[in-house]
């Protein structure tokens, strides 16, 4: 492995602040639009009055509520999803006829929207917590399935050959030479469905829901609070870059040993 240069480690290193860049870029834009009146208040408030709402919400405690509610169904929903996904991606990508079995199946469910299953989940689930956490599941499912059982067909097939001369039992080549090699797709699905699991809550939080930040978003939406309803979009947003850049954290660990170009 060629060790990353010093000089290259203190470029990175410089060029971290510029991640807050955009950020406040777009918030300097924001204020001034709606400074100078471009964008009217009731279409879209300031910084500081969204600011003001949400410290008003913190203080209530009803933000915190709402926000504890959202975590734990993507926390649930994760946990499933990437259960099953990873599971179907070992016993595809390791199995013959697993692969006969489960990969036509994943591949055609994986074209099928899943906000498309919504009238159905509620149908087989009703509107309680189950139809939400199983919709977000299935959403996380296919990324971690497609980009892990990639990641297993991608092992070197020499290194599994080695794996057999030095009389490896098949648990251990799994463990030490399938699973390791594996682990960068499994990774890049693992971030791909962050992404696709807060999008799916945004919707599922404002189908008949009574807790959630969607549901918070949705009610404000009822007493034309947009403030409120931007509140939510930035939480959204802040949530999802923040556990991102904690697969990205550990991405950066885990892979430790490959060679690449490092923009974190």
């Amino acid at each position: 492995m060629i060790a990353t240069s010093p000089r290259r480690q203190r470029w990175w290193h410089r060029a971290r602040p510029l991640r807050a860049v955009g950020p406040l870029a777009l918030l300097v834009v924001w204020q001034f639009a709606s400074m100078t009146a471009l964008i009217p208040t009731t279409v879209l408030p300031p910084p500081l009055e969204v600011l003001t709402a949400g410290l008003e919400l913190l203080s209530t405690g009803e933000l915190q509520a709402h926000l504890l509610v959202s975590l734990q169904r993507i926390g649930v929903a994760l946990i499933l999803g990437v259960s099953v996904g990873l599971a179907l991606a070992i016993l595809a990508g390791l199995w013959k006829v697993g692969d006969a079995l489960i990969d036509p199946i994943m591949q055609m469910m994986r074209t099928v929207p899943v906000l498309a299953l919504v009238p159905l989940f509620i149908l087989w689930f009703g509107i309680g917590e189950p139809s939400k956490v199983l919709m977000i599941a299935l959403a996380v499912v296919f990324p971690v399935y497609l980009n892990t059982y990639a990641g297993i067909r991608g092992v070197d097939r020499k290194l599994f050959e080695v794996g057999v001369i030095v009389r490896l039992s098949p648990i251990a080549r799994i463990r030490h030479i399938v699973l390791p090699g594996a682990l960068p797709g499994f990774l890049t699905g693992l971030r791909m469905s962050l992404g696709v699991a807060w999008l799916v809550l945004v919707i599922s939080e404002q189908v008949n829901a009574s807790e959630g930040v969607g549901y918070l978003m949705n009610n404000a939406r009822l007493y034309l609070r947009t403030d409120v309803i931007v509140l939510g979009i930035l939480i959204y947003a802040l949530a999802g870059y923040l556990s991102d850049l904690i697969v990205r954290m550990i991405e950066k660990r885990a892979l430790s040993w490959r060679q690449g170009l490092e923009t974190t």
